[in-house]
């Protein structure tokens, strides 16, 4: 699955699993269906071969395969990048994991370390978090990336509204820190982006999209925002 040094995006031979779970004694039946679908998933199963940290890595790569985001010697911050997947797929195409460039990951939950990551134990609510990720980096950054959710709810309209307002935080901090130029992805629900959130990203970049990965479940709402060319005049 190397590409050039890197790894690729897709999977290869999906099995054929049917693995079925029972449910347990005090198992609901929601965890039941989530433990089953984890078992037949074949991202899941190549992720582990891998030796990658999450199923979502296969995201990113498929995004930045198509849209050639991460380039040697960039500077990438991770938000909310917990158990480190993505942090750990930048590092390898930004050379990070080789001492080129710098990819710093920030997430309030400890993660393992990753070979060329730096690692913020952080909110990046936090007032001081764009200095602390600046002086990490050594400059502003050219690539911020956003795979946050918040947990569901089950109700549409709200799940909706959270993960937007994670999006709105996220674009605001992206502001904060890229370089003119720079880029931005982060995760969305399709219904599309809000109104507000929109004209602001349109505000602030040359160039805004909405894109599915392959890897990304046929059954999930999940887009991603991806804007880029960062005009560098802030919120």
């Amino acid at each position: 699955m190397a590409n050039d040094g890197k790894r690729g995006g897709g999977v290869g031979t999906q099995r054929n699993l049917k693995v079925k779970v029972k449910t347990a004694r005090g198992r609901k039946l929601s965890s039941t269906r989530w433990l089953q679908r984890q078992l037949n998933d074949p991202y899941v199963h190549e992720a582990k071969r891998l030796g990658l940290r999450s199923r979502s890595a296969f995201k990113l790569m498929e995004i930045d395969d198509q849209h050639k985001l991460l380039k040697p010697g960039m500077r990438v911050v991770d938000l909310g990048a917990a158990p480190g997947g993505w942090s750990q797929i930048s590092a390898e195409r930004v050379g990070a994991d080789k001492g080129q460039g710098a990819v710093v990951a920030i997430d309030i939950h400890d993660i393992e370390p990753i070979p060329g990551v730096t690692f913020l134990h952080a909110d990046f609510y936090d007032d001081d978090a764009p200095d602390r990720l600046k002086a990490a980096l050594g400059g502003p950054a050219d690539f911020v990336m956003s795979d946050m959710a918040a947990h569901a709810s089950g109700h549409r309209q709200t799940d909706h509204m959270k993960i937007m307002a994670l999006c709105e935080a996220a674009l605001d901090f992206a502001c904060e820190i890229l370089n003119p130029g720079g880029a931005f992805l982060a995760k969305v629900l399709r219904g599309g982006t809000e109104h507000e959130l929109l004209a602001e990203v349109k505000r602030n970049f040359k160039s805004i999209k909405h894109v599915k990965p392959k890897s990304s479940r046929s059954d999930s709402a999940e887009l991603y925002l991806l804007a880029t060319g960062f005009k560098g005049n802030g919120p």
